[in-house]
């Protein structure tokens, strides 16, 4: 039974105004909006089916949708990130953080995918990479409340691991991986994405600046969509472009000096940026809406009945928490709270499994051991949430009774 047109208008408009309301519900509980926004997408997947409506294969869409909201969540995320001599010790601390962890995941869950299904290693750290990712669209949202130098490590530490995520994956669908030639061109790759990086960065910000009219803004997320859409076409690490792009317009007193300053800037740098960042969350709200909708759509819960996802699936995860303890407990030294729990999958681990190959596809891998693996961790980050929240609160209330005693 088909919908009329009407019916989908008021449908889409309920599904933006329930995302709101989702976000404030996240705020209070700390609950992530993304499990509501799955579990919408589910709910409206059973109330079709009963309601006798055909189901639809919204599979291309979700990786339409998920590649865009890429862009503008990377984007949305360099444009709060600011650099100068203090902050390089935090953006190290937090890049071989995203490295070191995202490799050792990698491994540990493509040994235990070649273990438990009985695959070879190549494919089975293939489907790992996408699994070792932090979900930057679900974490940099979460870290409204934490402290600056909590906020700012786990900005930089999902945008490296996105980066550094992608990097490996399409690495790991070249031929040849292990050869020298192959190494020597993907390395090459790097050099000319941040190349044509900076050189797109500053021909941008000087159209931004000349442009006059207002409409201008998303005229420069269609060229950001076609230079990262042509790099991707070209096996270039794309994704680093656009975080190039945001770091520079974000840090225009480090790149723009003397008359480069006067003549490449707009007149209202921090006007513009303003409207820029505000644009680019919205835009993102907006595309990370509907891309968890259409993927709550597309989940069967049978699968969530047979042993082997919730077996390997709690195994993914368990390898996951305990690699990212070690890590900051021994390696980096750091507080375990909340940054222990806040490792989402998410987007990009959806986005890069829907990219997977025919020819390098496993037929024994369940679906449904990655939307396990995407809500546990996005409990897991609740839970690390809350437990922040409350230990705050406990220090507040123990810092309200030393001054009330006079302390």
């Amino acid at each position: 039974m088909p919908l009329h047109s009407n019916n989908i208008i008021i449908i889409l408009g309920a599904i933006v105004v329930l995302s709101y309301f989702f976000n404030l519900i996240a705020r209070v509980t700390r609950i992530p909006s993304v499990l509501l926004l799955i579990g919408t997408g589910i709910g409206i997947r059973y109330f079709s089916v009963y309601q006798g409506f055909v189901q639809q294969d919204v599979s291309r869409l979700v990786k339409i949708l998920g590649v865009v909201g890429l862009i503008m969540i990377v984007l949305e995320a360099a444009l709060e990130l600011e650099m100068n001599s203090h902050k390089l010790r935090l953006i190290r601390n937090s890049f071989f953080s995203a490295l070191v962890i995202s490799l050792v995941s990698a491994l540990g869950i493509g040994w235990l995918i070649q273990y438990w299904l009985g695959e070879y290693f190549d494919k089975a750290f293939l489907y790992a990479i996408p699994m070792s990712i932090i979900s930057s669209a679900i974490v940099i949202p979460s870290t409204e409340h934490l402290p600056g130098p909590k906020k700012e490590f786990i900005i930089y530490e999902s945008s490296f691991s996105d980066i550094i995520g992608i990097l490996a994956f399409n690495y790991m669908l070249s031929k040849n991986v292990l050869s020298l030639m192959s190494g020597v061109s993907f390395l090459a790759n790097i050099g000319l994405a941040i190349l044509i990086a900076v050189a797109a960065s500053l021909f941008l910000i000087f159209i931004l600046a000349k442009i006059t009219i207002k409409l201008k803004f998303f005229l420069l997320f269609a060229v950001l969509s076609i230079i990262y859409a042509t790099g991707e076409a070209i096996h270039l690490p794309s994704l680093l472009i656009i975080l190039v792009f945001g770091l520079v317009l974000n840090n225009t007193d480090i790149f723009f000096i003397g008359k480069l300053k006067n003549f490449a800037l707009p007149a209202d740098m921090e006007g513009t940026l303003t409207v820029l960042r505000s644009i680019t969350a919205e835009t993102s709200f907006l595309i990370r809406t509907f891309f968890f909708i259409l993927f709550g759509y597309t989940i069967n819960l049978d699968v969530l009945f047979e042993p082997t996802v919730w077996k390997l699936g709690s195994l993914i995860v368990l390898a996951l928490l305990l690699i990212r303890f070690l890590y900051l407990r021994f390696i980096l030294r750091t507080n375990l709270f909340p940054e222990l729990f806040l490792m989402p999958r998410g987007l990009i681990t959806i986005l890069l499994f829907y990219s997977i190959p025919a020819e390098k596809s496993l037929q024994s891998f369940n679906v449904g051991i990655l939307f396990f693996v995407v809500t546990v961790t996005s409990i897991l980050m609740m839970i690390g949430l809350l437990i922040y929240r409350e230990d705050t609160k406990n220090f507040e209330r123990i810092d309200s009774e030393k001054i009330s005693q006079g302390r």
